[in-house]
């Protein structure tokens, strides 16, 4: 017999604010932020371990710590977020409440309480045409409400918002969980910024 966790999991609200610079071209979307044990910033993937902010690095500076505070091992919380408002990416994530059904940021341990209203976040990006999802989670997530099943990895598909038309991407998940190294990860991520415009 099943045991039932997910009724005894307590209800974890999301943390912070979208990321949405005015002119954001294209929003990331993670599936939820790790416990808080694991943040080495306040800010979107903030997990040391997490690849995201070794591949933002790899493709836009060549250098897979430049965002890496290395004298204590911490985001550059600051300097991602100037960059962010200059290449005009906002960041969210997929659920702003969830259970965590074991005390990791295991995604297949996430149970999605409330899933992001993600037409109301797109209307403060009025040049926002592209969703980018950073693993499996998340794009099944956003895709429920569509009645789509998630793109295959490097992969895009066209939803709709009332009368925007947004393309979005699955890319490789960030996590060391996924089992590829970050250069790899970077070349999904570097065709989607070529493909768009950002790089």
């Amino acid at each position: 017999m099943r045991r039932a966790t997910s009724t005894s999991a307590t209800i974890e609200k999301h943390p912070w604010e979208p990321f949405a610079p005015a002119g954001a071209k294209i929003l990331f979307l993670g599936s939820f932020p790790p416990p808080r044990i694991r943040w080495s910033m306040d800010f979107y993937y903030p997990n040391i371990t997490n690849d995201f902010w070794k591949v933002i690095g790899i493709i836009f500076f060549g250098e897979k710590e430049h965002f890496i505070e290395k004298s204590d091992k911490r985001f550059k919380e600051e300097e991602i977020k100037r960059f962010l408002t200059e290449k005009g990416i906002a960041m969210y994530d997929a659920a702003t409440a969830v259970r965590r059904l074991s005390n990791n940021a295991s995604d297949a341990r996430l149970q999605v309480v409330e899933a992001t209203d993600i037409a109301a976040l797109l209307a403060r990006m009025p040049q926002c045409h592209h969703i980018a999802v950073t693993g499996e989670k998340a794009a099944k997530t956003i895709l429920a409400s569509h009645d789509a099943e998630p793109p295959g990895i490097g992969e895009s598909v066209e939803i709709h918002y009332g009368e925007r038309t947004v393309t979005l991407w699955r890319l490789p998940s960030t996590s060391r969980a996924y089992p590829l190294a970050p250069e790899k990860k970077a070349e999904h991520y570097r065709a989607l910024f070529q493909a768009i415009g950002v790089l």
